[in-house]
């Protein structure tokens, strides 16, 4: 596959409504208050916390038409670093004991400060990513920055519908590629 038609054709007949939306939220009047850049770059960021290798190579390799190297490397970025963090502040969140908020992380994360694009740049994949990941204190302290540095909420709401698409498109694609898989069932 290489193309988002090719993509929508190997969703099944229950996920019309995702081969619709990807098509739409991947397009720049389908994700108002982002550049063409920003699209491609958390469409790859959201593939990439997907968890499906195969649909993350073919939305990165559709969007290396639209991002730059340093792009590309920031979307696998936000990815990998809020894998690990969102999994960190959510248990911070959850536990409901404020002593473990204000003991240090410990945990190295260099890239959120020198991530190699522009700081509301990778703060959007992150919030992107946090939003798959289901971290919510992840997703407020993004949203607050992305903002903060002058973005407005219909922006956020066009990256987290991104993320949203894709990393469903992902999941369904995931799962029909294992069900294809499968032994079919011996009929008794």
């Amino acid at each position: 596959m290489n193309t988002l038609d090719a993509i929508g054709d190997a969703l099944p007949q229950y996920a019309r409504d995702l081969k619709l939306n990807l098509s739409s939220v991947l397009s720049a009047p389908g994700a108002p208050g982002l550049t063409d850049r920003q699209i491609w770059a958390v469409a790859l960021a959201a593939a990439a916390a997907s968890r499906n290798p195969a649909f993350t190579a073919e939305i990165e390799a559709l969007a290396a038409a639209h991002l730059d190297a340093p792009h590309r490397q920031a979307a696998h970025a936000a990815a990998a670093i809020m894998g690990m963090n969102n999994v960190y502040y959510r248990f911070v969140h959850l536990v409901g004991d404020a002593e473990y908020a204000s003991l240090p992380a410990r945990l190295r994360m260099n890239v959120i400060g020198n991530p190699g694009i522009a700081k509301v740049d990778f703060e959007l994949l992150s919030l992107a990513v946090s939003a798959i990941n289901g971290c919510g204190s992840c997703i407020a302290a993004h949203e607050r920055q992305v903002r903060g540095q002058g973005m407005g909420r219909e922006a956020v709401q066009s990256a987290v519908r991104i993320a949203a698409t894709v990393h469903a498109v992902a999941r369904v694609l995931e799962a029909t590629r294992f069900a294809d898989t499968e032994p079919a069932a011996e009929a008794a």
